[in-house]
């Protein structure tokens, strides 16, 4: 299979359907938040550390076990991963208590990591003029796991209870790692480098790319402006002012499909204009839709018809804006695309991380205009770091040229 032109549309879409698998092991709990309260006899702030938790082991497997991406072969390790998350998520659907549910989804989270193993690996197999295309079937996959995940979730969860998403989770994934220990490519390890030292040049990269910095400080704050909304989001539509179930939460997430069939265009715009322009347009789309969910306080059709658009607008920049990101810091360094889609994940999720527990410390504090200046907050800040490199007298000459430019130039 040597000398191949890239990979095929198959493998792609096969890729992409693990990534959705994977991704949407994270997003569930989000939609089944009030049925883990109700079953386990909890406030709804302290079942939210669900879903917390598996954003922050996210984080942690993101930090832990993608570099091994670099010095493993990626079959073994992305079919081993999945297998161990399929085991966390039998523990998570049967804990008898909160505290078990809260460390087992953690560990969920560590474990389902396999799309950041893919990314990277897919990155190096294609052809250099459709990195862009398949980074963005990549993550439409993604989002499609995503928006399917809380519908399934939401649905599952008010029929058989909150234990049914992560029992069918468990299953759907045992089964995916037992087709992918035999049908993903054989990739050889770019390094022999010790385990410690590929986690510590994940750090030094922060340090040596200016361009991969400025990457994880913009996917760090819209993302965290996402996870904060969604939170919020499935406490104000169960709550007094709306009054509905967890399985409108799921149905609401269907919109995002729109993100979907976009996020492929995203890429071609990307190849074509490069990362920067992409990235304005996605921030500026970020922050406006944090003043369309604001209106969602007013309750009634009109209000959650500002939930639902306001929500849509927001995961449409948040994942084009992706795209954009992980064109740019895939060019800087072939030779250590885990190690720099560690780092860059890894700020992304604690982002995302810290917006999940502001959000609900805001709804406790404000209701929702609360989660809606998180979200707000956080997009500007984006924006205004943006804003300061496209404005800099000085810029690297790759910046204002195509996506795969030469970053030694």
């Amino acid at each position: 299979m040597s000398e191949s032109p890239g990979p095929s549309r198959r493998l792609v879409l096969l890729l992409a359907v693990t990534c959705g698998v994977a991704v949407g092991n994270l997003y569930f709990p989000q939609a089944v938040t009030p049925l883990i309260a109700e079953g386990l006899d909890t406030a709804p702030e302290s079942a939210a550390m669900a879903a917390t938790a598996a954003q922050l082991g996210y984080s942690v497997g993101i930090l832990l076990l993608v570099p091994l991406g670099d010095r493993l072969p990626n079959r073994p390790l992305i079919s081993g991963l999945l297998a161990l998350t399929g085991a966390f998520l039998l523990a998570a659907g049967l804990s008898p208590a909160l505290p078990v549910l809260v460390a087992a989804g953690g560990l969920v989270g560590t474990a389902t990591v396999a799309a950041q193993l893919i990314a990277p690996m897919a990155a190096g197999l294609a052809a250099e003029d459709r990195r862009g295309q398949v980074m963005g079937t990549l993550l439409s996959g993604s989002i499609g796991g995503i928006l399917l995940a809380r519908g399934f979730g939401g649905v599952l969860a008010d029929h058989l209870g909150w234990r049914a998403p992560y029992l069918v989770a468990a299953v759907a994934v045992l089964l995916l790692a037992a087709v992918l220990a035999v049908t993903l490519p054989v990739t050889a390890p770019s390094t022999r480098r010790s385990y410690p030292s590929l986690v510590a040049a994940s750090l030094r990269l922060l340090r040596t790319e200016p361009d991969l910095r400025r990457s994880c400080l913009y996917q760090a704050c819209v993302f965290g402006a996402f996870s904060a909304a969604w939170t919020g989001m499935a406490l104000v539509v169960t709550g007094p002012v709306y009054g509905l179930n967890a399985s409108t939460v799921g149905v609401m997430a269907l919109v995002a499909g729109v993100t979907m069939a976009l996020t492929p265009a995203a890429g071609r715009w990307v190849d074509r204009r490069g990362p920067d322009a992409v990235g304005l347009v996605c921030m500026v789309g970020a922050l406006a839709s944090a003043g369309v969910l604001a209106a969602g306080s007013a309750g009634g059709a009109w209000g959650l018809a500002a939930l639902t658009g306001g929500i849509l607008l927001l995961d449409v920049a948040m994942q084009s804006g992706m795209v954009a990101n992980q064109s740019r810091i895939f060019a800087l360094r072939p030779d250590a695309r885990s190690r720099i889609n560690t780092a860059y994940m890894t700020c992304a999720f604690l982002g995302g991380t810290a917006g999940s527990w502001l959000g609900v410390q805001a709804y406790a504090l404000v209701g929702w205009p609360g989660v809606c200046a998180v979200a707000a907050l956080l997009c500007a800040t984006a924006l205004g770091r943006h804003l300061l490199h496209l404005w800099s007298p000085v810029r690297p000459a790759d910046q204002t040229a195509g996506v795969f430019a030469d970053p030694g130039e």
